[in-house]
């Protein structure tokens, strides 16, 4: 028998000190690595490169696993090179790190590929070569554009047979995902992720339009779904090895056509015994939809993100983002409140219409007004396989060179209001501003008001208030111990005296985990003296006080900007015209 190694990587990109984000454990799980996994298993056991060869499979998370490429070069030169090295699921930030792992294999003859949203959208919105897809063409680096259902087998024979292409181009051809091997890892991966969360797409693709967003340009804005039967499939391979926590990474689940039935499955399933607890994100006019909050809760979901993006009119509509309708947010937050859920929201900085003192003001009505848990900033990006940097690219506007920053959280161009040095300053600005410590009781005494876990709220308020002002990254890209190591530095930096490196990096551990540490103690403070408070249960604030007729005359949120007053005032018309009485006929 022969054994053909395929090992599949999952990239992670570089600090602003030049190295790799690695943590013992990570913070969010790759479904891309597991999408790529249960396919390439599905090929092994198939035996899809003749009954004499044997597929073994290695999966690396960058995020929490060090990519120790001279024992992988071993084992390969060991097999005479019969193998692939698949760099999975590459975001345009994990594109310069991907390239830097790929040079070693390619310099030694092994057979190298790569997909994922960087090369995928360049190739769905530009011109094939732009944003530095010439370097995988110059290091021979097979690019796989599109979803490898059907047809990563194709790749697998070809990288066998010493002929990979240069380019495998599907970006037309979308496969349905119906009865396709489900998304999966192995525990000893799971593991390695906080909470032991694995993750699952139920669908692909997204009928909005966001200028913003590269899954309508890579995905689709066509619904494709997953049977229950698959879900059933996926969740029961999972308990059968003690996972039973998913992060479901569908952009938009509220828009998979069906999500009713995947929750009917899915309360089956926990009502069978299964501890199911899931993540989903929806839209802010998911609430509108007759029982999907309440399947939600009964499905096991606990946490919601939505794609709130900002609270100003002019803004999402500049960003073709007009479904968003800021008159229906206190709504879509309080029917998720009211099921115990907690909600994190996406906000973008960077709009239009942004300024300084506009995204401060905008915080504090947030706060006031808003009954959202936890608020995730992200700067506006031009991100290649979006419109925004298709339009930017073809007008020739300068946009930052360096492909590692376009991770959400570095100002990539400036804004109408902004520069882009301005726009950096207040993303920095606006975690501080929003995590105050006085905001941060005020969640608690929300939280324990309303019956929510507590302790869960907590812990998300540790990560998402300390990420940014102890380890200088954005919460999503965060983890428990960073792992260093001097030869991960990114090519091009000094390299450091592992002599001098060794000890700063165990005294900025320790300094870390001791700031860490008092954040925690402090909240857990705050927590018990909340709950120990006799009117814990009876706390109320603008927030949480139930929608009301006057709300669009006394809410700022409503009131502040032109933008809101329009949406008000269309909203009237649009009441009068619904509720209009028929005139009576003269007789």
């Amino acid at each position: 028998m022969r054994k053909f190694h395929l090992i599949l990587i999952k990239p992670s990109h570089y600090d602003d000190d030049g190295y790799v984000i690695r943590w013992w454990r990570a913070m969010i799980p790759s479904n891309s690595l597991a999408a790529v996994y249960g396919i390439a298993t599905d090929c092994a056991e198939r035996r899809v490169l003749g009954p004499d060869v044997d597929i073994t499979i290695d999966v690396i998370d960058e995020t929490h696993t060090r990519v120790d490429v001279p024992a992988l070069l071993k084992r390969l030169a060991h097999d005479g090179n019969f193998g692939l090295v698949a760099l999975v699921g590459v975001q345009s930030n994990q594109y310069p790190r991907a390239l830097d792992i790929a040079r070693p294999f390619r310099a030694a003859g092994v057979a190298v590929a790569m997909g994922g949203f960087h090369v995928s959208g360049c190739l769905s919105m530009l011109d094939g070569r732009a944003v530095e897809l010439d370097a995988c063409r110059e290091l021979g680096i097979a690019m796989f554009a599109g979803e490898a259902e059907g047809r990563f087998e194709g790749v697998l024979r070809d990288a066998a047979a010493g002929r990979l292409k240069p380019l495998y181009n599907y970006m037309k051809e979308l496969p349905g995902m119906a009865d396709t091997p489900v998304p999966y890892l192995p525990r000893r991966y799971v593991e390695r992720t906080i909470g032991h969360n694995s993750s699952f797409d139920a669908g692909r693709g997204c009928p909005y339009q966001c200028s913003f967003c590269t899954i309508i340009n890579v995905q689709g804005r066509k619904s494709r779904f997953r049977s229950a039967d698959d879900v059933e499939r996926l969740v029961r391979m999972n308990w059968a090895q003690g996972i039973d926590k998913f992060f479901i990474t569908d952009d938009n689940f509220a828009r998979n056509k069906e999500w009713e039935s995947i929750f009917d499955r899915l309360i089956a399933l926990r009502e069978e015994g299964i501890p199911l607890g899931l993540m989903i994100q929806v839209d802010t006019l998911c609430h509108k939809i007759p029982n999907f909050v309440e399947k939600a809760a009964r499905a096991g979901v606990t946490r919601v993100f939505i794609g709130l993006e900002n609270i100003n009119p002019d803004n999402l509509a500049a960003a073709k983002k007009k479904q968003n309708k800021i008159t229906e947010y206190r709504k879509m937050l309080l029917a998720w409140k009211s099921q115990g859920i907690i909600t994190l929201a996406g906000y973008i900085l960077g709009f239009p219409a942004d300024t300084p003192q506009s995204i401060k003001r905008d915080i504090a009505i947030i706060q006031r007004e808003l009954p959202v848990d936890i608020l995730e900033f992200f700067c506006l990006t031009p991100l290649p396989g979006s419109e925004d940097h298709q339009r930017l690219w073809k007008a020739g506007v300068a946009m930052e060179p360096d492909l590692n920053k376009y991770d959400l959280e570095h100002a990539c161009t400036g804004s109408q209001q902004m520069t882009a040095q301005e726009l950096q300053q207040a993303y920095r600005d606006a975690w501080p501003e929003y995590y105050s410590p006085e905001h941060m009781k005020t969640l608690l005494r929300r939280a324990v008001a309303t019956g929510m876990p507590v302790n869960s709220v907590l812990k998300l308020l540790v990560r998402f208030s300390t990420s940014v002002s102890i380890e200088g990254i954005h919460p999503l890209q965060s983890g428990l111990f960073r792992g260093k190591h001097p030869s991960e530095r990114r090519p091009g930096l000094p390299a450091v005296n592992p002599l001098l490196f060794w000890p700063r990096y165990a005294l900025e551990t320790v300094w870390k985990t001791a700031a860490m540490l008092t954040v925690i103690g402090r909240m857990i403070l705050w927590k018990r003296a909340i709950e120990r408070q006799p009117d814990a249960r009876q706390y109320m604030d603008q927030a949480l006080t139930p929608v009301r007729d006057d709300d669009e005359e006394t809410l700022e949120l409503l009131t502040k900007t032109a933008g809101a007053k329009a949406a008000v005032d269309h909203l009237r018309k649009v009441h009068d015209i619904t509720h209009r009485k028929p005139a009576v006929a003269a007789e």
